[in-house]
């Protein structure tokens, strides 16, 4: 299958060229589209990587591209790169947030996928699965501008009815705070088994020693959210990227 995790050594350092960014708390400086950021390196490594929160960029250490931009540059582009061969920077640089997208639909059904909850549903997310790395697969000049939506609308309900069966193994209530304002709302040690926070700003939230097993949390912002001593325990759809950015301890 294909990886769909991150592996800078193979990426022309995409993610710190093609997005723009403003100065704000997650990030020390603008920097406008296409332009290369000022901490990247001669060898696309960036030259402050373990200083990124110290440094200002904080931005940085909780974004995932889900492997796109090594697949962008070793396979769309034939390992090419934007410094070598400039005619190629605009396009490559248009493709990144489609594959980017594409991927993370990926990696939710992939995610889905390991659900035994969820097996009667298998066949028809393997399907999915197969139809968009096709589609991830196809030229530059046929990403540019492709319609993600139309692929979104079509997996979301499937990974609804996926959450929807992994959830009711935990029974009894589950909250639903799809979509909700939580920021900085104080639900340390909160029973929040099997709920919905698919979409939820829980940004700065305090929960300390909440239960969270068998939590959704697609596309949930845990920017600043106190995880320390929760239980995370079979929590569905929780990307690296969003447990980097919270606060965590080793547990």
């Amino acid at each position: 299958m294909t990886t769909l995790e991150a592996d800078c050594t193979r990426c022309a350092a995409l993610c710190c060229v093609a997005p723009a960014f403003a100065k704000s708390s997650d990030f020390a400086v603008n920097k406008p589209a296409g332009q290369p950021c000022r901490n990247l390196g001669d060898d696309f490594r960036c030259t402050i990587h373990e200083q990124l929160p110290e440094r200002g960029f904080r931005g940085c250490v909780v974004f995932d591209c889900f492997g796109a931009g090594q697949r962008i540059t070793q396979e769309t582009f034939g390992g090419r790169d934007w410094r070598a061969h400039p005619e190629i920077a605009g396009a490559m640089f248009a493709t990144l947030p489609v594959v980017r997208q594409l991927h993370e639909l990926l990696w939710l059904l992939t995610e889905a996928l390991g659900l035994d909850e969820a097996r009667r549903l298998h066949p028809r997310l393997r399907a999915a699965y197969e139809e968009i790395d096709e589609v991830a697969a196809r030229p530059a000049d046929e990403l540019r501008g492709l319609d993600v939506d139309t692929y979104r609308k079509g997996v979301v309900p499937l990974l609804r009815s996926v959450s929807e069966l992994a959830r009711a193994r935990t029974g009894g209530r589950r909250p639903d705070h799809s979509g909700a304002q939580l920021i900085g709302r104080k639900l340390r040690g909160a029973d929040l088994r099997g709920a919905s926070l698919r979409g939820a700003v829980l940004i700065g939230a305090d929960l300390r020693g909440a239960d969270l097993r068998r939590a959704d949390f697609t596309g949930a912002d845990l920017r600043g959210a106190d995880l320390r001593g929760a239980d995370l325990t079979g929590a569905i759809f929780l990307t690296p990227a969003q447990l980097r950015a919270a606060v965590t301890d080793d547990a």
